[in-house]
């Protein structure tokens, strides 16, 4: 439900942008530019066009923002919103001197923060949740490199959404899954050791002399 509403704004912004015949491309990030600092919390609303640019973030966020509502519904606003604002700074500082938009940073930040909570939380929910992200988004990584992305597309978006998606993944390694089930016999005492405590209590308290055991 919130992953699609999410991306129903997404489209809604870009469907007002075509029938109002403007662009909010202005709300971007502009790095070290005091005027580039807003778009730290709306460029990922704005998209450059619906084919090349919004459809493809969309088929790539719903089914992440699915998963990580699902999975880790407690914490999921606290990660969207620290890789949000943690990729938009580092953009701002560090990238080239362009208009940086659209939701891929977060996207990134998704993928990566689902399948690194894997690796630290080593929990069994959380480690199948990253070998699907493995198989159906592992080819994201090459898209944080420059020698492998279009000039027109912001690789620095994609490799800071990542980093900061792994440090999320880091500090809230504690937070968010559901505790396992667990199950009666899973407490109840093994047999196994309840002869072993019942001979090592005869070791260790012998019977009384003259004591004879019953047959």
């Amino acid at each position: 439900m919130i992953a699609g509403i999410w991306v129903g704004i997404l489209w809604a912004v870009e469907l007002i942008e075509i029938f109002s015949d403007t662009s909010f491309s202005r709300l971007g990030i502009y790095p070290r530019h005091a005027e580039g600092l807003v778009g730290i919390l709306t460029a990922p609303f704005v998209h450059g066009n619906i084919m090349d640019h919004l459809l493809s973030n969309s088929i790539s966020l719903l089914p992440l923002a699915v998963a990580l509502f699902f999975f880790y519904r407690p914490i999921a606003w606290q990660v969207v919103m620290f890789i949000q604002i943690a990729s938009g700074v580092w953009v701002w500082i560090a990238a080239r001197t362009s208009l940086h938009i659209g939701v891929s940073g977060i996207i990134y930040g998704l993928a990566f923060f689902l399948f690194f909570s894997g690796v630290f939380r080593k929990e069994l929910v959380a480690m199948a949740v990253a070998l699907v992200v493995v198989f159906f988004h592992g080819s994201m990584v090459w898209g944080t490199l420059p020698f492998f992305t279009p000039e027109h597309v912001s690789w620095e978006s994609h490799l800071f959404g990542g980093i900061a998606g792994v440090v999320a993944a880091f500090f809230m390694r504690k937070q968010g899954l559901p505790p396992q089930k667990r199950y009666d016999w899973e407490d109840a005492p093994d047999k196994e050791d309840e002869g072993f405590e019942y001979w090592n209590y005869q070791k260790n308290n012998p019977p009384p002399s003259g004591f004879q055991h019953p047959d």
